[in-house]
């Protein structure tokens, strides 16, 4: 079975082709950042539009590397959401169309099972169960993950997540957009304590956690002191640092309470180094294996959401499919509330 997959939720094109025999296939992925870079952030309208000017020339890009044609695909796997409404709905009309042309299944992707299930396309690869780490721009949660479609959330953030956090902290320190790896690179120039900042939400007693807190805190620091080059890299280590803690002891917590010995690390901050580099040896420290999708996968791709529609196919009878007659996407949905078909 052939699938197409199609991510459209926010700044990225992604495209690519998974095959239930050969993997995958192709992928391909057009950024927006340097379009976005002049305004400090995503324009939303704008993202739509370079959505509509990219997506069929990357799905053909995408069927040359793989060498298939459109009547080889078997199946359509779109993002749905969450995301940016206008972005979602330019992916969500392409899949639906070209699903009704072909005659062919498609299928709403939640954006969250994408990354989620993204380390599944390396080796090693975990099994269920497992508990997932999601960080990303948007969201910070812990999930249980019992099985395709079945995810129950642990914990997740009161306020901004990990990865608005870091691009929040690096504007403070002066660094463009985006601003999150400009930051992790920064911090690999900082010295360990010249700086103590809190760890929000750390003894909480449970798996929640909290980052406008620390934001503050840096704002606090800069505002206090004259800031050179090396006490701007001084801060962001301690501010990295600080996530870095909180995100590896709250992950060891819900694999303690729930007695999982897998965890997974998925969306783009589970691409910071030290994040990786502290979450492997705090788990090897107590029999735990973590999992991370390549460094190409931690963003938004087509890939994720390919691979996230044929393991969701292959839960149900694809004869229960039709072609899509019309579409819908939701800006906000809950990953708990994801309905698969019945087999």
């Amino acid at each position: 079975m052939l699938i197409l997959g199609i991510e459209t939720s926010c700044d990225e094109t992604g495209i690519a082709l998974f095959s239930t025999k050969q993997g995958l296939l192709s992928h391909t992925l057009h950024s927006q950042t340097e379009m976005h870079r002049e305004y400090g952030g995503v324009v939303p309208e704008l993202a739509s539009r370079d959505h509509i000017r990219r997506v069929l020339p990357l799905i053909n890009q995408a069927l040359l590397a793989a060498k298939c044609q459109l009547h080889d695909i078997n199946a359509i796997a779109y993002t749905q959401g969450p995301g940016l409404a206008g972005a979602l709905l330019v992916g969500a009309s392409i899949g639906a169309s070209l699903s009704f042309a072909l005659g062919i299944p498609a299928l709403g992707i939640h954006h969250l099972e994408g990354h989620l299930l993204s380390p599944l396309l390396s080796s090693p690869a975990p099994s269920f169960p497992f508990i997932a780490l999601l960080v990303s721009g948007g969201h910070t949660q812990l999930m249980q993950v019992d099985g395709v479609g079945q995810y129950k959330l642990l914990g997740e953030t009161v306020d901004d997540a990990a990865g608005e956090a870091f691009d929040k902290t690096a504007k403070l320190l002066g660094l463009g957009y985006p601003g999150g790896a400009a930051l992790s690179q920064l911090a690999k120039q900082g010295q360990r304590g010249q700086f103590k900042l809190p760890r929000p939400m750390l003894n909480s007693g449970d798996l929640n956690f909290s980052f406008s807190g620390l934001k503050t805190a840096v704002l606090t620091l800069i505002n206090r002191q004259e800031i050179t080059q090396q006490s701007r890299a001084d801060i962001a280590f301690a501010f990295q640092d600080a996530v870095v803690e909180v995100l590896t002891e709250k992950s060891l917590a819900a694999l303690s309470q729930t007695g999982l010995t897998q965890l997974v690390v998925a969306g783009g901050v589970g691409a910071n180094e030290q994040l990786r580099n502290n979450l492997t040896l705090k788990a090897a420290s107590v029999g735990v294996t973590v999992f991370y999708p390549e460094l190409e996968f931690c963003t938004d791709n087509g890939a994720m959401i390919a691979f996230a529609g044929a393991m969701r196919l292959q839960t149900a009878d694809i004869s229960s499919w039709e072609p899509a007659s019309s579409f819908t996407v939701n800006a906000r949905w809950n990953l708990e509330m994801i309905d698969l078909p019945d087999a």
